[in-house]
């Protein structure tokens, strides 16, 4: 399908529906809830789906279908941020034998799940 992908009609609602076009009302209506937290999560990522889960589901925009794509985010999350501490402490490059610079893997890593966080936030 080309074009922008069609806003939800919940988010329409929380902008105060600044195109002021006529809302869906034909949408479906997932159930109010908040997902449960995986158990496999990594500890950070624990942490982000705390910090977030409650504020989300309050606003409307998180319900129990979403836990796979929510999950996403917060496990990006807490592999993007270990990424983002190595970088901070050991520098994000080093040099290698025969005296050149070269970039650390973590900087890949950070890139990688910063990407894919904003990829599973759409």
């Amino acid at each position: 399908m080309a074009g922008r992908k069609p806003k939800p009609t919940a988010l329409k609602k929380l902008e105060g529906n600044p195109g002021k076009r006529k809302l869906n009302t034909k949408e479906p209506m997932p159930g109010k809830g908040m997902p449960d937290c995986p158990k496999w999560l990594l500890p950070e990522a624990k942490k982000e789906w705390e910090r977030l889960c409650v504020k989300l589901s309050e606003i409307g925009v998180l319900t129990e279908i979403d836990m796979a794509a929510f999950a996403a985010y917060c496990q990006s999350y807490a592999r993007w941020k270990e990424a983002q501490e190595h970088i901070d402490s050991e520098g994000s490059t080093f040099e290698t034998d025969k005296g050149y610079h070269q970039q650390t893997p973590w900087v890949g890593i950070a890139n990688t799940n910063q990407k894919l966080m904003m990829q599973a936030s759409d």
